[in-house]
């Protein structure tokens, strides 16, 4: 397989005051006064390794100890805010663990890892920089998927919910083979449909180490989910490809096992049903989906040239003209939702 490659990282987008407006009409602001800048000021920090002793590319901070009382009560406030609705009960039992920092990502974020005492519960979430470009990403993904996502803006700090889930490619390789063949045909017809939505989304870069995978278990079998966890390349290559994980060889291994389980007709039926399953969707959020677009519309979040690109190759594909009037990322994905409407809303 060749592989698609990304040859540059992707600019920081700044935050539009139309997009602003719009996630707070939509409860995705707060205003709690902590920024991302003030977990830079870590003092020092240590490699994490996993369990294998191979560097994770992760960092662990610290931070002077008067400062550190004053950070961890604010993430305390964050936590609760993503899951509680600010209801601050339970704030004496919450315990900042740890605070991990990834250098080689294009939001280079924060992982915080918050404690209740209580019962040693824990969960993450992590804080980025905002971009544009990526809010549009967990907008849409909220919108289009069956999945939901919980963020929230403050200014130029973006805080999001951890994903529970296998990522990709641990569970490629230490799980995948222990699978039965039944199970291996239902995670195959779940990575056509994953394949087809990040189209659809022009969700990009979804290498294996960029979704994870679910097991849920259900009465006597394991069914399995594919859900992103990175929305960094949200609408901004012009390559097609970078838009289909069937092209980058961190899924070979997932290419291969569909065309081996799956006929042609069946990988076809279910893009069918992803079609369908958006039309769904929009249907039933229209108002909200049309907002966002027309926001998105007259946004810049990625080079003409690339705009131009990306159009030609799905005019290709669609033998759609109306990708030709597009002049934003916005009407490509306003333009592609409309085709996918056009062709399957009968289904609906």
């Amino acid at each position: 397989m060749k592989d698609v490659k990304i040859a540059f990282r992707k600019p920081i987008y700044p935050v539009s005051e139309a997009l602003q407006q719009y996630l707070e009409k939509h409860n995705r602001t707060t205003q709690i006064q902590f920024l991302y800048e003030d977990l830079l000021r870590f003092s020092d920090s240590v490699n994490i390794l996993d369990k294998e002793g191979k560097d994770t590319l992760w960092l662990g901070v610290l931070y002077p100890e008067h400062e550190f009382k004053e950070i961890e009560a604010n993430l305390n406030k964050i936590y609760t805010l993503l899951h509680s609705d600010g209801d601050e009960a339970t704030l004496p039992y919450l315990k900042v663990d740890t605070i991990d920092f990834c250098t080689f990502g294009n939001s280079k974020p924060f992982r915080i890892r918050v404690r209740n005492i209580l019962n040693d519960n824990y969960t993450n979430f992590y804080i980025k920089q905002a971009d544009a470009s990526r809010i549009y990403g967990l907008e849409i993904e909220d919108l289009l998927s069956p999945n939901r996502i919980n963020f929230l803006i403050y200014k130029n700090t973006l805080i999001e919910e951890h994903i529970l889930g296998i990522p990709g490619d641990v569970f490629i390789q230490k799980h995948l083979h222990n699978c039965s063949e039944p199970e291996k045909a239902q995670i195959s017809k779940e990575f056509v449909k994953f394949n087809e939505r990040c189209l659809i989304g022009l969700l990009g870069d979804m290498r294996s180490y960029n979704y994870v995978i679910i097991p849920i278990h259900d009465f006597d079998q394991v069914i399995y989910r594919i859900r992103p966890i990175d929305f960094d390349q949200q609408s901004y290559e012009g390559n097609l490809k970078v838009y289909l994980p069937q092209y980058f060889k961190e899924n070979s291994i997932m290419v291969n096992m569909v065309l081996e389980k799956l006929k042609p007709n069946s990988i076809e039926q279910y893009r069918k049903e992803v079609r369908s399953q958006i039309v769904k969707r929009v249907t039933s959020s229209q108002n909200r989906f049309d907002e966002l677009i027309s926001i998105m519309k007259k946004d810049n979040i990625a080079p003409e040239a690339n705009v131009t690109e990306l159009k030609t190759a799905l005019q290709k594909l669609t033998y759609d003209v109306n990708f030709k009037y597009c002049k934003t990322m916005g009407d490509v994905i306003e333009t592609g939702i409309k085709f996918v409407l056009r062709n399957y809303k009968k289904a609906y």
